[in-house]
């Protein structure tokens, strides 16, 4: 039998990831978090947790160095992935 209350809490934590980081990646952002979380996570972007999103920053703020010379992009990025982590973790 499936935990309702973690796939909705699951659910909501992909959504807010993926709100986070279209504002900064536009309509290719589902294939992006889905793409880093399999690869640096090993798992479904579907299975991510609370506890996954420090290793996913890490991630994402390296490929997104990769992708633009725009450090101030990156860095709001991070400081609204932070703001998410730390609203979480209490």
């Amino acid at each position: 039998m499936m935990n309702t209350a973690r796939t909705n809490e699951t659910t909501t934590l992909l959504q807010k990831v993926t709100s986070i980081t279209e504002e900064f990646l536009g309509p290719a952002t589902d294939r992006f978090v889905s793409r880093q979380i399999l690869s640096h996570l090993n798992k479904p972007a579907a299975d991510i947790l609370p506890e996954d999103l420090q290793t996913l920053l890490k991630w994402t703020k390296v490929t997104l160095g990769h992708l633009t010379e725009d450090t101030q992009m990156i860095d709001d990025y991070v400081r609204q992935m932070n703001e998410l982590i730390h609203s979480l973790h209490g």
